[in-house]
C-alpha cells in the first residue's frame, strides 16, 4: 500500500508540467565543479559552480543520468562521478583502486554513449588530459583534497553533455531496454518488467545514516526464501523501484513544504491529486515562523471552517490523503506510523486535536499549541533531545486515528511538573493533561466522570480538581500575605500535595490562618474564608494517596484557579 501510494504521487508528480520531479532514470544532484570542454577536446576551464560563503557554499544542482548504488564494489555513473572516478585520483592511499575507478568510468561510457561524436570527444579528452594542466586551475587542488562530483559541458553549450537532446535520446533508450534475466511480475503494479536487485536509497530521515538507507533491504540470509539474494525476495520492476524511491527523497529534501520532523519520526505527506491540504498540513502541527506567528493559526482557523462544508477550502473532502512516518533503524528505515484516508477524515481528528487541547490562557500564550511545543514542555529540562524518542510517534497516530492519547504523554506530564518547582503547571501543560482525560474518558465513559472544561468549575465533582484549587488558594493567600516572598508552597509541597494530600493539607490548613492574620484588608480574608469554606465543602477527607487521573485533574484545578485569580482581580470569592 506504501510503495503503490507513492508510485502514484510520483505519476502524478511526473504528468505535472510545472513539477521538477525527475523523470525515470534521472535524478537531481548538486555538481560543485563542471569541466568546460572545446569541440577539439581540450579544456577551457574547470566552472565553480558554488554559490555562498564557507560551509554554507552549495553546488548547483543538475538533472543528470541517475547513479548507481554505490558499496565496496566499484562501480561508475554515466557522464558524471567524485573526482576520483573521472580523473582516478588517489587520496586514500590506493593508486590500483583508483586506476580501475577510472578505467570503470571510461568503460561504462564507451559500452553505452561510445557511437556519440560528442562522447567520444570526452573518451579523448579523458585519455589524453594531463595533470599538469589540471593543476594550473585555481580550484585543482580543491578538488583533489574532498573529491567533489564533477560533470562536463561543451563551451558553445549551456547544459552539461548529458541533458544534449541525442545524448538524452540514448540514455533513454538504455532505461528502457534490458537484457536482464531476472525478470519477473511487479508485486507493487503488477507489470512485468527488470527485478531491482537494489534499491535506492532513501535520504533525508532524520537521524538515519546520511548517505541513506532503505525500506525495502534483504542484507542477510535469514531475511530471504526460496533461495532468492536481496531484491529479488520482494520483486519490484525497475521503473517502479525508481517512482517510489524518487517520489519519497523529493518528499523528504530538505526544502519540502511536505515534511515535518515530529520527534524522532520524519513525516511525510500528500494527497492522490493536488489539494490545498497537502500544502497546509504542515501547518497544524509546526511552531508558526517568529515573524508572522498569525500564519499557522490562520490555517487552524481554514480548518475549523471546513468541518461546517465537509471539505478543507476548496479541496474535494473525499480526496485521498497519506501520512507516512519514517525512523531510522540501523541500515534501514522503520515504518513509524502510515495512515492513509479521505481528506475529510483527517481535517476531522485534526479539528479534535485541536478541540482537545482548547483551554483558558493568559494573554502571551499561543491560541494553538504545536506538536513540538508541547514534547518540549514536559521533556527533561523543557529541552527538545529530551524528548522520549517513541512518545513523538505515539502522539501524531492518536491524533491521526482519533483514538486516546498515550499513557506516557500523561506521565511524562506529571514528572515534569513535580520536577519543575518554578513554573509547574504551565498553560500548554495544563493543556495536555485536560486533552489527555478528556479523550480517554470519551473512549472509556465513566458515571463518575465529568469532562474537565475549559475554566475553572467549581462544581466539578473529581477530588483531586478540588484539592488543586485548594491548594492554589492557599498559595494565593500565602502571596498576599507575603509580597516579597521568593519561593511559595508551589516550591516545596506541591508534588506531595498533588501525590500524597493527607501528608501536607493539615499543616497547610494551619499555616493558612497565620497567612490570614498578617493581611491587613479585612474585606479579602472574609472572601478567602467563603473561597476556602466552598472548596472544603466539597472534600470530606484527605485521601493518602490519588492515581494519575487524579494527579491530572489536581493540576487542572490548581491551573484554572490561579487562572481565576489573574482574570477576577477585584471580586474574590464572588460566584461567576
Amino acid at each position: 500500500m506504501i510503495l503503490q501510494a507513492l508510485n502514484e504521487y510520483y505519476e502524478r508528480k511526473v504528468a505535472d508540467p510545472e513539477s521538477d520531479i525527475p523523470p525515470f532514470g534521472w535524478e537531481h544532484k548538486e555538481i560543485p565543479f563542471v569541466l568546460v570542454l572545446d569541440e577539439n577536446a581540450s579544456l577551457v576551464t574547470i566552472e565553480d559552480t558554488r554559490e555562498g560563503e564557507g560551509r554554507k557554499k552549495r553546488g548547483k544542482v543538475f538533472l543528470v543520468p541517475q547513479g548507481v548504488k554505490k558499496t565496496s564494489a566499484i562501480s561508475a555513473n554515466l557522464l558524471w562521478d567524485a573526482a576520483g572516478y573521472v580523473f582516478g585520483i588517489d587520496n586514500k592511499g590506493n593508486p590500483q583502486r583508483a586506476a580501475l575507478q577510472k578505467q570503470a568510468f571510461l568503460e561504462r561510457l564507451s559500452s553505452e554513449l561510445g557511437e556519440l561524436p560528442i562522447i567520444r570527444t570526452l573518451i579523448d579528452f579523458l585519455h589524453n588530459v594531463s595533470i599538469d594542466s589540471l593543476e594550473k586551475e585555481s580550484v585543482w587542488q580543491e578538488i583533489v583534497d574532498t573529491n567533489p562530483f564533477i560533470s562536463f559541458r561543451i563551451s558553445t553549450d549551456l547544459h552539461l553533455i548529458c541533458r544534449r537532446p541525442e545524448v538524452v535520446e540514448k540514455i533513454s533508450v538504455l532505461n528502457v531496454s534490458s537484457n536482464s534475466k531476472n525478470r519477473g511480475v511487479c508485486l507493487v503494479t503488477g507489470k512485468t518488467g527488470e527485478i531491482r536487485q537494489l534499491h535506492t536509497a532513501i535520504k533525508g530521515v532524520y537521524g538515519a545514516q546520511t548517505s541513506g538507507a532503505n525500506i525495502v533491504s534483504f542484507n542477510l540470509g535469514p531475511f530471504c526464501s526460496y533461495g532468492k539474494t536481496q531484491g529479488y525476495n520482494a520483486p519490484v520492476i525497475s521503473e517502479t523501484e525508481f517512482n517510489y524511491t524518487t517520489a519519497l527523497n523529493s518528499l523528504l529534501k530538505s526544502d519540502s513544504k511536505q515534511r515535518i520532523t515530529i520527534g524522532d519520526a520524519s513525516t511525510v505527506f500528500w494527497s492522490e491529486k493536488e489539494s490545498n491540504f497537502e500544502s497546509d498540513f504542515s501547518w497544524f502541527f509546526q511552531e508558526p515562523p517568529k515573524d508572522d506567528p498569525a500564519f499557522g493559526t490562520e490555517k487552524i482557523r481554514q480548518l475549523f471552517e471546513s468541518i461546517h462544508t465537509g471539505t478543507y477550502m476548496d479541496d474535494d473532502g473525499n480526496t485521498k490523503f497519506y501520512i507516512l512516518g519514517l525512523a531510522p533503524n540501523a541500515a534501514r528505515i522503520s515504518i513509524r506510523f502510515w495512515h492513509a484516508g479521505t481528506i475529510s477524515e483527517f481535517a476531522h481528528r485534526i479539528k479534535q486535536y485541536f478541540d482537545d487541547f482548547k483551554i483558558i490562557k493568559p494573554p502571551n500564550e499561543p491560541e494553538y499549541y504545536s506538536i513540538w511545543r508541547i514534547l518540549v514542555n514536559i521533556a527533561t529540562q523543557d529541552k527538545s533531545e529530551n524528548i522520549p524518542p517513541n512518545l513523538a510517534g505515539d502522539f501524531m497516530r492518536s491524533i491521526l486515528e482519533g483514538t486516546p492519547y498515550p499513557t506516557t504523554l500523561l506521565q511524562a506530564a506529571l514528572r515534569r511538573i513535580r520536577s519543575d518547582a518554578e513554573y509547574r503547571v504551565k498553560p500548554v501543560r495544563a493543556a495536555l493533561i485536560k486533552a489527555y482525560l478528556n479523550r480517554y474518558y470519551r473512549f472509556y465513559p465513566s458515571e463518575q466522570y465529568k469532562e474537565v472544561g475549559v475554566t475553572l468549575d467549581k462544581h466539578q465533582p473529581s477530588l483531586g480538581y478540588q484539592l488543586g484549587r485548594l491548594f492554589a488558594v492557599l498559595e494565593k493567600i500565602q502571596e498576599e500575605a507575603n509580597p516579597n516572598l521568593n519561593a511559595t508552597i508551589r516550591e516545596r509541597y506541591y508534588g506531595a500535595a498533588c501525590a500524597q494530600p493527607v501528608t501536607v493539607f493539615a499543616n497547610l490548613l494551619r499555616l493558612k490562618n497565620h497567612h490570614l492574620a498578617k493581611m491587613e484588608n479585612k474585606g479579602r480574608v472574609v472572601n478567602f474564608e467563603k473561597m476556602l469554606s466552598e472548596i472544603l465543602s466539597n472534600v470530606e477527607d484527605f485521601p493518602a494517596n490519588l492515581d494519575l487521573h487524579e494527579q491530572g485533574r489536581f493540576a487542572i484545578g490548581y491551573y484554572h484557579q490561579r487562572q481565576w485569580f489573574y482574570n477576577k482581580k477585584d471580586d474574590y470569592g464572588k460566584d461567576e
